[in-house]
């Protein structure tokens, strides 16, 4: 066998691995995946209302009341007790509303908008 005759079959058996390699990559894409067209749960304000309340409780928090205005609620809380016999905190506001076809909190800290959004599985 000629040193001709191998060079060129390790050139051609370099050739065929490089395309069989690269076969598969270009079958990396997405693809037809159901979880990524699946669309934002729709959540109404009365269950927003209710996450926000288990929220709040879990964290420390009273809720005193909740109020129906036109088209949006209005939860009023304010910091529990946490045993220390110095009072209540300042009670604050939060305001749940809908815009289009999504829940908007309006005046709530960052953590617990955040901790809203997570339990009712929706962007905010």
């Amino acid at each position: 066998m000629s040193s001709s005759n191998r060079s060129f079959r390790i050139l051609l058996t370099l050739a065929v691995l490089a395309v069989v390699s690269a076969a598969p990559a270009a079958a990396q894409g997405r693809g037809n995946n159901a979880r990524a067209r699946r669309a934002a749960p729709r959540v109404s304000i009365d269950l927003a209302v209710s996450a926000a309340r288990e929220v709040l409780v879990a964290q420390g928090f009273e809720v005193v009341r909740v109020e129906t205005k036109d088209d949006y609620k209005i939860v009023y809380y304010r910091r529990g007790n946490r045993g220390r016999g110095r009072g209540f905190g300042p009670p604050a506001r939060m305001i749940i509303r809908r815009v289009e076809d999504r829940i908007v909190l309006d005046e709530a800290p960052e953590g617990i908008r955040l901790e809203i959004s997570v339990k009712l599985g929706i962007r905010l």
